[in-house]
């Protein structure tokens, strides 16, 4: 008997099913810190800025949340794909293999709760409100100052559509007042994700 013989199609679907948990659990974690770290930074951002009375010190905010905030809907992204993975395709190729009507029933589970789309819609208005309506804030409070110049604006400017760019990607992906599903039939949005 070779080593290959040792090896079953169940014991691969559930060595891949450990694998892509863990990998779930990981982004889970890096896509939450992520969520910290924008509040750290936005914190450090605004108090260095009043402290010094630059204004033009807020332009830092759009581009370092821009930039965190794609990082954290990707990660989101990716969370629910590996959900809608497990369910739709790695779940019920393991059913039939052991003869089951279906395994994995958290995967489903925990996708029907009753508040779920509130929840999904205060994690898309948290996500807008961290990553971007306070750096849009603060190009609002730079525009107000009556300290810009030329160039600056015009930076300014960029930075505004990107984080309405941003804005947009935040809703689209989360759907919090539509269909209940994001990617690949999964949901998205932060907390309200697989």
């Amino acid at each position: 008997m070779s080593d290959r013989d040792d090896v079953t199609v169940g014991q691969l679907l559930l060595a891949e099913y450990q694998s892509v948990k863990d990998e779930q659990k990981t982004r889970i974690g890096f896509r939450d810190n992520l969520l910290y770290v924008t509040l750290t930074v936005l914190a450090a951002v605004i108090a260095a800025s009043a402290q010094a009375k630059q204004p033009a010190m807020l332009l830092a905010l759009p581009p370092v949340c821009v930039v965190l905030g794609w990082t954290y809907l990707v990660n989101d992204e990716k969370i629910s794909a590996i959900g809608a993975y497990v369910r739709g395709d790695l779940g019920p190729r393991l059913a039939r293999l052991a003869g089951a009507e279906k395994v994995f029933d958290w995967e489903v589970a925990h996708r029907s709760d009753a508040r779920r789309r509130s929840r999904k819609a205060i994690q898309c208005g948290i996500d807008l409100l961290a990553f971007c309506v306070v750096p849009f804030a603060g190009l609002l409070v730079y525009w107000a100052s009556g300290r810009t110049g030329p160039g600056l604006v015009v930076l300014s400017a960029v930075e505004a559509l990107t984080v309405v760019g941003l804005g947009v990607q935040v809703v689209i992906y989360a759907k919090p007042f539509g269909g209940s599903s994001g990617p690949s039939g999964s949901s998205g949005s932060g907390a309200a994700s697989d």
